[in-house]
């Protein structure tokens, strides 16, 4: 007599929900600190849910039936907020690979007496849940880019800071490589603050940037140039005397660029350019003392 294994499957469905559970329950890698376990209840029992509800003998074989819509839109969900969460591939992973040994479970006492019959259904589950899990992984792993390109853009954000340092005067540090995208992030930044403050003098500090190539130098000229056509005149600082001897190994024009060596000096020369002296306070010392 041929068992029917979603029928099977289905009126089983608390059972194979409390297996699943003592599965994840038992597993070292739990992360309890960011999910509880309410919550990983309730997670399980939708995706068993949908699973079983639209599970037929018929679709059993065909992993991309419409049937499973809801049940890859289910995963697809938990990928996502298991990436944006912190979950690692492989806590992912043994998330809905527990459910495949939870299913095979109850596979084996239902159909333990008929070898043949058994052999065919776990064959079936298995390929089934597996192919869950190529798209458990694959989702996982768009959410895991989007949190890289979201982080590395605060990241770049947070590293380019314009900062106000006098009435017309603008500095921006910088800090790390910068190339092509970053340069642009510079480049908007600092025109957009110049725009904001009405600013006429910009400082470069490239103390932070570990080397300069061509291409660096190159980004620098086009920032630069930005600058001055936004009627502002920009001034380098934090040449080291290896930048220097780079620059002039590989041939790089910075004569019509201010460069100075450390971003007080710049701060001095954007002084000078403005008519403005800073000098030390002297106090006024009594002429003479009361006794």
């Amino acid at each position: 007599m041929k068992i029917e294994i979603s029928k099977m499957l289905q009126k089983k469905k608390k059972q194979i929900i409390d297996l699943w559970m003592k599965n994840q329950m038992a597993d070292a890698t739990l992360r309890d600190d960011l999910i509880s376990n309410e919550d990983l209840r309730s997670q399980s029992e939708e995706l068993v849910d949908a699973l079983l509800k639209k599970l037929t003998d018929e679709n059993l074989t065909n992993i991309d039936s419409a049937d499973f819509d809801d049940v890859y839109e289910i995963l697809g969900g938990i990928s996502i907020t298991r990436a944006r969460q912190g979950f690692s591939p492989r806590e992912t992973g043994t998330y809905i690979f527990s459910l495949k040994d939870a299913l095979l479970t109850i596979l084996q006492q239902e159909i333990k007496n008929d070898p043949a019959q058994l052999y065919e259904a776990t064959l079936k589950v298995s390929k089934l849940i597996d192919s869950f899990g190529i798209v458990t992984f694959e989702t996982f792993i768009k959410g895991r880019e989007e949190v890289i390109l979201r982080q590395t853009s605060e990241i770049t954000e947070i590293s380019t800071p314009v900062i106000r340092v006098w009435d017309g005067i603008l500095a921006l540090p910088i800090i790390g490589t910068l190339d092509s995208a970053r340069t642009q992030v510079v480049m908007e930044n600092l025109l957009q603050e110049i725009v904001n403050t009405g600013s006429s003098i910009a400082i470069l500090d490239i103390s932070g940037v570990p080397a300069v190539d061509s291409l660096v130098a190159q980004h620098l000229i086009k920032t630069v140039s930005a600058t001055r056509l936004m009627g502002a005149e920009c001034i380098i600082s934090g040449i080291r005397p290896e930048i220097a001897q780079t620059v002039v190994h590989l041939g790089i024009d910075l004569s019509n660029v201010i460069t100075k060596a450390t971003l007080a000096s710049a701060l001095k020369h954007a002084y000078s350019i403005l008519q403005l002296e800073v000098r030390k306070k002297q106090l006024a010392q009594n002429s003479s003392k009361t006794n």
